[in-house]
């Protein structure tokens, strides 16, 4: 079977640093979080992984040094999403538990910072074979980001195509379809998500799939695989680290699917955005 793809896959967890600001008794010496993220994209952009780690690791000494906890919360985001992305289950769930005890010690639980928490760390969940434990984090990120943020805002596209992911591996396949159409509407209001709504596309094939079999959701899922592919050769789509990846992933579902000649440009393309970075 094809693996399902998260916003996770393709792109690094939303990271709290940018959100409201709590109150602090102590002095606190900030670091660089955006150098910090702009330094780690671009060991991303490389596929390198263990550099990217180790980038983390040390601003995470650093913040907690400085009693920099908006700091601390967003590397422990990227080092869960990291770990996730590597397999590294012990540390994906190690990483993941610190920062929801920290996003609640410091009052950020009903807040978007926290719902972006409580995301990532379901997205680590569903990685692992938990879909009850990531619905119900999905869930409770829903509630806040739903009350909070925009409607089109391009963090509640990535949730639904998460909430889906744990849906479908629940067998709630209509939930599942409607949360993945809630998605891919909000991904193509936004600028350069095209390649975004691509993947839940092709998550929306697999649920296709699962529902009524290969045979039978042929048609169906051809029609879905046409519009994923699409929008990954829009011409007009950012063609850097992040889209490689997600170039990388969704080669492997082409392939399943018997489009080989899809599977063996879109690997050649993620393959030459690295070679470049």
């Amino acid at each position: 079977m094809s693996d399902n793809l998260e916003k996770t896959d393709y792109t690094d967890p939303a990271c709290p640093f940018c959100t409201e600001q709590y109150e602090k008794t102590l002095p606190v010496r900030r670091i660089p979080t955006l150098r910090v993220i702009e330094k780690l994209d671009g060991h991303l952009a490389r596929n390198d992984a263990a550099a990217a780690k180790r980038h983390l690791l040390y601003w995470l000494g650093e913040a907690r040094l400085g009693g920099d906890t908006d700091g601390e919360l967003t590397v422990l985001n990227e080092l869960m999403g990291l770990c996730r992305n590597t397999g590294d289950r012990d540390g994906a769930y190690d990483y993941a538990g610190q920062a929801v005890a920290l996003a609640e010690r410091v009052g950020l639980s009903d807040s978007v910072t926290g719902a972006t928490t409580y995301l990532n760390r379901a997205t680590v969940c569903k990685a692992f074979g938990e879909s009850e434990k990531a619905r119900e984090l999905y869930e409770k990120a829903r509630a806040i980001y739903e009350r909070e943020l925009p409607p089109t805002d391009y963090r509640l596209g990535g949730l639904y195509n998460n909430l889906g992911l744990a849906l479908e591996a629940l067998g709630e396949y209509a939930l599942a379809g409607d949360v993945y159409g809630k998605a891919i509407a909000i991904m193509l209001a936004n600028d350069d998500c095209k390649a975004e709504a691509a993947i839940t596309y092709l998550n929306l094939a697999d649920l296709v799939r699962d529902r009524d079999g290969t045979e039978d959701g042929e048609s169906e899922i051809n029609a879905l695989l046409d519009k994923a592919e699409a929008l990954l050769n829009d011409p007009d789509s950012t063609r850097d680290g992040s889209y490689a990846f997600m170039c990388e992933k969704c080669a492997a579902v082409f392939g399943y699917y018997g489009r080989f000649a899809a599977e063996a440009e879109l690997s050649a393309r993620a393959r030459e955005i690295y070679e470049r970075n």
